[in-house]
């Protein structure tokens, strides 16, 4: 750990040919730990390239042999039977609740602290979220799940939000006794597990999203949807090719939800590299505990022992934290809140009648977490920047 803050700025500053002099005399601030490592991560593509250069060649831009042999490589990572490209983590979690029939009148239970796609991908389907509160790992309280079931729920949607994993195990216990089906949330948690069991192998299907955002990240939007379950595949690929059996059968009605193959190649070179991409992450987010442990402002979530988290992102709870989030940017440092608004607060959701309240789990992550930039690679220096940044701002009572 560096000794002091004055240090750190100017270890960082020669290393990144920053000038100190002029970022002082500059309004906004240089950002010294960026957030998203996507210039790092593609910053040599030649052999992407080279496979685009052969697409352009052949011509096979839809649902082709790239978006065949992604799918193929994707099953094999994540240890399941299919995986079936589509358009967007959003489709990713909305064609397979069609595909079990969910619709008007039904509800879907999930977590109240969720992003907005997951909800958005129940009400495409024409059916109601119903919301559960979390507990500080930020996945969904299992403790209260079986009393929010109604006859109206048809699906569970578990979140497994930040890279950790829910209790599956409860979570399936109650579901299967309950004969209601799981379709997991696995978009922030790529290869994350719970007691030996990856994230996609818990319930009939697993949605996962390749937003630029995402542990695999492709170059737009993205989504791959993975089942061990026969008839879910069949399904699937049917709904996101508009229901078409071949080019002139249209079995049902389905979406315009189909991986492109420019994706798909992108998938492949970022696919082969996610066991070693979680690992780094792991060995970040550790650095980040033991730099924080000693920071009595700073609390960490549980750490669960039975669970593989895959860090998506780094999160923790903070004393003053809207002013620890000011100071940090002005710093230079890209830290967020995840989210700052609950979902259930949003106005799109104002039918539902929930109060300011009625989650309070959620409502206290709003108000208290914090979240660090975590990344493959991000340098043991940045993280040093970011750790002794957090001590002095209330070492010295920065908050005012």
């Amino acid at each position: 750990m560096l000794k002091n803050h004055h240090q750190e700025t100017e270890r960082w500053a020669s290393m990144t040919h920053i000038n100190v002099a002029e970022e002082k005399n500059s309004k906004k601030p240089v950002t010294k730990v960026r957030f998203s490592p996507l210039k790092q991560q593609f910053s040599e593509v030649d052999s992407i390239f080279e496979e685009l250069r052969e697409l352009v060649k052949n011509g096979d831009y839809t649902l082709g042999k790239p978006v065949e042999e992604f799918e193929l490589l994707f099953a094999e990572v994540v240890g399941a039977k299919y995986a079936i490209g589509v358009g967007s983590g959003t489709d990713s979690l909305k064609i397979p609740l069609k595909a079990l029939g969910v619709g008007p009148g039904d509800e879907v239970l999930t977590a109240a602290n969720t992003f907005y796609a997951s909800v958005g991908a129940i009400a495409e389907v024409g059916a109601t979220p119903s919301f559960i509160d979390c507990d500080d790992t930020f996945c969904l309280d299992v403790q209260q799940l079986e009393e929010k079931i109604t006859k109206k729920t048809k699906a569970i949607m578990p979140i497994q939000l930040t890279g950790d994993v829910a209790d599956m195990p409860k979570i399936m216990e109650i579901a299967d006794c309950h004969q209601i089906p799981v379709i997991e949330d696995g978009c922030q948690s790529l290869l994350g597990e719970r007691d030996g069991k990856q994230v996609s192998s818990w319930g009939v299907a697993t949605g996962f999203s390749m937003h630029p955002l995402k542990i695999i990240n492709v170059w737009g939007d993205a989504g791959i949807i993975v089942t061990n379950d026969d008839e879910m595949n069949r399904q699937a690929r049917l709904l996101r090719n508009h229901g078409l059996k071949n080019r002139d059968e249209m079995q049902i009605f389905g979406y315009n939800s189909r991986l492109d193959s420019v994706q798909a190649i992108v998938g492949k070179w970022m696919v082969r590299q996610v066991e070693s991409i979680v690992s780094v992450r792991a060995q970040k987010a550790k650095i980040y505990d033991d730099g924080f442990s000693n920071i009595p402002e700073i609390q960490l979530p549980p750490r669960q022992p039975n669970t593989k988290n895959v860090f998506l992102l780094y999160m923790v709870f903070a004393q003053k934290r809207d002013g620890l989030l000011a100071y940090c940017l002005k710093k230079g440092i890209e830290a967020k809140i995840h989210y700052p608004i609950p979902l259930y607060q949003q106005p799109a959701l104002a039918h539902l009648e929930y109060k300011k309240g009625d989650f309070p789990v959620t409502d206290r992550h709003a108000n208290e977490c914090i979240s660090f930039p975590v990344d493959q690679h991000i340098s043991d220096v940045e993280q040093d920047y970011v750790i002794e940044t957090v001590r002095s701002f209330y070492r010295d009572n920065n908050y005012g």
